[in-house]
Order: structure tokens, then sequence, then C-alpha cells
């Protein structure tokens, strides 16, 4: 008979990412962040090749890379609102993580499952700032998908990309619950 850990299983049935417009000071420390991260990277990860890592952008660093995202919004020829969501995440962050997915050469590990386990390394670093008492937010939008950008911002190589910014900090407003998937509409069941 397994032994069920309720507390865990209510905070992944009740967690809820908080809207990272309405996150504010404080936001954690190194010390903090160290923790999450080393929480985040007991992802699955098949074949142990670590296809993702981290980079932590403090406070300091959003107002140029908010700057980077405006000049590539604008060189792309992307419309004034488009432009402005791109830049918005880094004008009102005050910490983020961007986990970059590293494709690694693998025969037996194809690139789409690196690429899943860079996936669920974001939604572990954003369940374990939720679960430490932070606000946390996914984001990722186009700047996420430009190569320009993430070379430009992060100094991302050629075989890395952006899977998702979490964005880490203190909540100032309780986001209303939304209407969920229902499950028995997507679940099929196979059973000979």
């Amino acid at each position: 008979m397994p032994t069920p850990n309720p507390e865990a299983l209510n905070f992944l049935q009740t967690r809820r990412s908080r809207p990272a417009k309405t996150l504010s000071m404080p936001f954690p420390d190194r010390s903090e962040i160290e923790q999450l991260l080393t929480t985040a990277a007991r992802t699955p990860d098949h074949g142990k090749l670590e296809p993702w890592r981290f980079v932590v952008i403090e406070k300091a660093a959003m107002p140029r890379i908010a700057e980077i995202a405006e000049a590539r919004g604008k060189a792309l020829d992307l419309d004034d609102e488009q432009v402005k969501k791109g830049r918005g995440q880094f004008d009102l962050g005050h910490l983020a993580v961007a986990v970059v997915e590293v494709h690694k050469p693998s025969e037996k590990v194809p690139e789409l499952e690196q690429t899943y386990s860079a996936g669920a390394v974001c939604l572990a670093l954003l369940n374990a700032a939720l679960a430490a008492g932070w606000g946390a937010n996914w984001l990722s939008g186009w700047v996420s998908h430009d190569r320009a950008f993430m070379t430009n911002a992060l100094g991302l190589e050629s075989h890395e990309r952006i899977a998702g910014f979490i964005h880490i900090a203190t909540e100032t407003t309780a986001p209303p619950e939304r209407p969920r998937p229902d499950v028995g509409a997507m679940t099929s069941w196979v059973n000979e």
C-alpha cells in the first residue's frame, strides 16, 4: 500500500501561478535561489544528460535586458503592443531565472526528450518557488524564441534556447481561480 503525502498532494491540486505583473519586493536572495535551483534540478532527465542550465537575471540586469528586447522587437518590425509585451516582463521584473535548454548530442536521448526535460525543469522551479512561499510565474513570448535576443541578452550559444523565464518575488495579490480542464473529456482508457 502506498504511503500518501496529503500536504504535497494538496499543494499540487491547489497550486496557482501568480501573474508576474503582481510580483513585488522582496525577492529571494542568492542562497534561497540556489535552494530552488537545486530542487528544480531533480527533474527527470533521461540519460542523465542535464540538457538545461540556469541564468539568474537579477534586478540590476532587468533594464539592460528590457532595452535589448525593445530594440530587437523594433528590428523585427513587431507592432507596438508586441514590443511592449516583450520588454514588459523585464521592466516589471525583480528576479527571473531563464531556464536554458541545452541540446546535447546523444544516440540514446532524442532532442525532443531533452526539450521535455527542460520544460519539466521550468515547472519544477515554478512549483518549488510557490512551495517556498514566493509568488512565481513562467513566461515565454517572442523574446524566448528569437535567436538574436537569446544571444544579445543572455549570451546563449547556437545549441541553446530559452525554455522559459520563471519570475520569482513576493505575491501582492492572490489570483482568482480559473477554469480547469475537463479531465474526463480528454482522457481515454485502454483496458485490453
